[in-house]
């Protein structure tokens, strides 16, 4: 075969490969194109166009009186479309350009006007159409921003311009009362784990609605952006919770509890008041100090933190001798010396006892360690298992179920147990190797204040959308009877005695009857036991005791100024359950059962002023004054009527203020036109004019109080 012949045999397959290679490209294409083509195409869609969801905007919390406690308010990113107005149309979007930079720049106060407008201008000349201008913009700004020029619909001439402002807009949440019960408030934080806290996580499906859609177009850059301008599902926002907090409550208990923690140097501690009959929690507090030295909510204790309640515990044992029929309050019981030897142990008083005998009720009024754990081991002794399910009776030893996650299992130790020693059952008497929360601990309180009946603490009582109830909560009752009522009986009048002979009398008030009980523990730390002197310090009881209405628990981990319960966690429920007196009305009883004016000689002084005023005080207080005319002073209580001299006022002539308040006489001295100078504090007791005289308005006068 010559050269020739060889080379053409090379150039036609070459060729024909060239042919073949194209006819497999072109059929590839017409297969991509016609067979592939609905897959290939749906596939770059779902690249450059996506179905992005839009968060609803979160339902509020609010408090049982109806202040908002939580609550989503809207923040915006501002975007600048520099292309909404056509290139071909430059000079409309020149002519407005200058002032949306300066605009801008006075509002946000972050750039000057020249970057604004180097910022728009160059936007324009990229064609760009998604440009940051600003994050976190509120909804308040954004009313002022959609008036700026090019930020806003307008017409030039006969044609109509659209917005050149892109708002995406996202939920922030707020706690409009700050740190008022913000960890029972809690919060829902989704980053890898879901962490849920308090109302906010607990009732995460009422709160967090139904999220809407928008379509959203990738450009260059990376950036996503609307594809219309509207949503296209839009979002269903989330219901609102009706707490039983007490904003007022709230408020106070935080005060007290914080002002004790920083005056007894403690690490933590936290105050619990609920509501007797209903089970609704008013207040519940918690604080931490942290490494600067300042105590804040950090962690809930009062529903968490399982602990040797020490002695506020003494009320079950109690309680399950006398349903038991094992004593009476008129019971004796030999504590001796204020020594108890038991195996391997010495059990101790914390003072020295006043006498060897004590009563029942006397040992439990002065928290004799020896008391209970003598009775307890005498009656129990043989037959620990009783006692345990006793306690388990009482709802010791299961959770609360609380409306809000995080609640520690409580744990009551049983003679089965691996751990249960000799020295089991008389330690468990006064308060040790058991853990209970401190709510767990008030429950069984609040149970002995309402006659006997176990009620799971309420948090929630409603939910509602719109206006409308959705769902509604009650108390949740865990045992109607954990006692005989006489048993309940009894125990209510020896946490009486406690705050009137016992324990807690300083703690008690003139103005309303409590109940109580004080504890101190030793708190164990661990593998290094209870050898290095912690304790925790506690009291738990309710008011008023007649006829109980809150119920409450204080508690205070390591203080260094002291640690008696009585001397560290009782001023917290003394300062609280005053402030709660004073300011719920309805536990002062009816006018008439007052004991007001217990002299009965005469009718209090009222100081001289407004007719319509005194007239509105006078029918509130039910008195009924007669003849306002001639009345000056009564001095004899059997009339019906309430001193007052009424003022007559003229403009130019001088009043009469003597007597009167300070704000009474003000109002009535500018009344008349003259002009007035203060010395003093007190009522009216000299007025520089005399009353009657005409003079020029605007007269200076000097009035002195005393």
């Amino acid at each position: 075969m010559n050269i020739r012949k060889t080379i053409l045999i090379r150039v036609y397959v070459a060729f024909g490969l060239m042919v073949l290679f194209a006819l497999t490209v072109f059929g590839k294409l017409l297969h991509l194109q016609y067979v592939d083509g609905g897959e290939w195409r749906a596939m770059v869609d779902s690249l450059t166009i996506q179905e992005r969801g839009i968060e609803a905007a979160r339902g509020n919390i609010y408090s049982n009186d109806g202040s908002l406690l939580a609550t989503s308010v809207p923040e915006y990113e501002l975007r600048f479309d520099a292309m909404s107005i056509p290139l071909e149309e430059s000079d409309v979007f020149n002519s407005k350009v200058d002032s949306l930079a300066a605009r801008l720049s006075a509002h946000f106060k972050d750039k000057s006007s020249r970057q604004y407008l180097t910022l728009l201008k160059n936007a324009r000349a990229k064609k760009q159409r998604y440009v940051l201008i600003k994050r976190a913009v509120s909804h308040q700004d954004l009313k002022i921003i959609k008036t700026f020029p090019l930020f806003h619909a307008f017409r030039d001439g006969k044609k109509r311009y659209p917005t050149s402002l892109v708002t995406v807009r996202e939920n922030k949440r707020i706690l409009p009362f700050t740190n008022l019960a913000a960890r029972t408030i809690g919060y829902k934080n989704i980053k890898g784990d879901t962490v849920l806290v308090g109302l906010e996580g607990a009732y995460g499906k009422y709160i967090d609605g139904k999220s809407g859609s928008q379509l959203m177009q990738r450009i260059a850059g990376g950036v996503w952006v609307p594809v219309n301008r509207e949503v296209e599902v839009a979002p269903v926002d989330g219901s609102d919770i009706i707490s039983t907090l007490d904003v007022n409550m709230q408020d106070m208990a935080q005060r007290a509890l914080e002002k004790q923690l920083i005056a007894s140097d403690a690490d933590n501690g936290c105050v619990v008041v609920m509501e007797v009959k209903t089970g609704e929690v008013r207040a519940i507090a918690n604080f931490t100090r942290d490494k600067e030295g300042v105590f804040r909510e950090k962690y809930n204790y009062a529903i968490a933190q399982g602990a040797d309640p020490g002695s506020t515990f003494k009320l079950a044992s109690y309680l399950a001798l006398l349903d038991d029929g094992f004593v009476d309050t008129s019971s004796t019981v030999d504590i001796g010396n204020g020594t108890y030897k038991v195996p391997a142990h010495t059990i101790r008083d914390s003072h020295a006892p006043k006498k060897s005998v004590l009563t029942v009720k006397e040992a439990f009024e002065e928290s004799s360690n020896v008391g209970v754990a003598k009775l307890i081991n005498t009656y129990y002794g043989d037959k620990p298992a009783k006692y345990t399910a006793k306690l388990h009776h009482f709802g010791l030893g299961k959770p609360l179920g609380l409306q809000i996650p995080g609640e520690a299992t409580p744990w009551v130790k049983m003679p089965d147990s691996k751990t249960w020693s000799k020295l089991s059952l008389v330690q468990m008497a006064y308060g040790y190797e058991l853990r209970l929360t401190p709510l767990q601990m008030l429950a069984l309180y609040n149970a002995v204040a309402n006659d006997g009946k176990l009620l799971a603490p309420l948090f929630v009582k409603e939910i509602r959308h719109l206006g409308n109830t959705v769902e509604r909560f009650d108390a949740k009752v865990l045992n109607k009877q954990i006692a005989s009522k006489e048993a309940i009986r009894k125990m209510q009048g020896m946490l009486e005695g406690v705050m009137t002979e016992g324990t807690g009398r300083r703690l008690s008030s003139p103005l309303y009857s409590s109940a109580g009980k004080t504890g101190t523990a030793q708190m164990n730390d661990g593998a290094r036991g209870y050898g290095q002197r912690r304790y925790q310090s506690s009291f738990a009881g309710y008011f008023p005791a007649e006829n109980p209405k809150y119920s409450m628990i204080v508690v205070i981990r390591n203080p260094r100024k002291g640690y008696y319960g009585g001397a560290i966690a009782g001023p917290v429920f003394k300062e609280l359950a005053d402030m709660i007196y004073a300011n719920d009305l309805a536990l002062h009883g009816t006018l008439a059962s007052r004991k007001v004016n217990t002299a009965g000689t005469k009718l209090p002084l009222t100081l001289r002023g407004s007719k319509e005023a005194s007239s509105a005080v006078y029918q509130a207080l039910g008195f009924n004054p007669s003849n306002w005319n001639t009345i000056v002073q009564a001095t004899d209580s059997s009339t019906k009527a309430a001193p007052f001299v009424e003022t007559q006022v003229k403009e130019g002539v001088v009043p009469d203020v003597l007597g009167m308040g300070l704000s009474d006489a003000i109002f009535t001295m500018e009344n008349a036109g003259f002009k007035t100078k203060i010395f003093g504090w007190g009522k009216v007791v000299s007025q520089s004019l005399v009353a009657g005289t005409k003079l020029k308005v605007g007269t200076p006068i000097t009035l002195a109080l005393n």
